[in-house]
């Protein structure tokens, strides 16, 4: 092999062994930032096809009715609590410092995005509540079939 011919090939190895660490590099930061959905069962028990459980200090998002009766406000401050529910029986309590979306009630299917404490206790950093009677995340639905929609007597 003449010498051009090794340089060359020197290089192209090179910028491939460059291109690689650089994809994942990438790859292992975006991995980071992604919050995998879970119902409250799911994170008790695990996933269903998998059984994995999610690990303390993970971020997620976790969907389900929030429990009557179950919403506790702070009176000095905005710090709130409530408890969500599926169809799995699965009871998780979310904490949330901010302010709850206008729609956010107790019967209300909701999505929260946030930190996994302990297997039954999250921090959530951001409450979605669902826009109207018709729509529901796909994930919540899946999680919430065969559950009565219940409303809070808010008339």
């Amino acid at each position: 092999m003449n010498p051009r011919r090794k340089k060359r090939l020197l290089i192209t190895s090179l910028l491939g062994v460059a291109l690689s660490l650089a994809v994942g590099l990438v790859l292992f930061a975006l991995q980071q930032n992604i919050d995998l959905f879970y119902t409250p069962t799911e994170i008790i028990q695990g996933k269903n096809e998998t059984g994995i459980k999610p690990e303390v200090g993970q971020r997620l998002r976790i969907g389900g009715m929030v429990v009557v009766g179950s919403v506790e406000r702070n009176s000095e401050s905005l710090k709130v609590s409530f408890d969500l529910v599926d169809n799995g029986g699965g009871i998780v309590t979310v904490f949330f410092d901010g302010i709850l979306p206008d729609l956010f009630r107790e019967g209300q299917g909701i999505v929260a995005q946030g930190e996994l404490l302990n297997a039954t206790q999250i921090n959530a950093f951001e409450v979605l509540a669902k826009h109207d009677e018709e729509y529901m995340p796909p994930e919540v639905a899946e999680a919430l079939v065969g559950m009565d929609h219940l409303k809070a007597n808010n008339k």
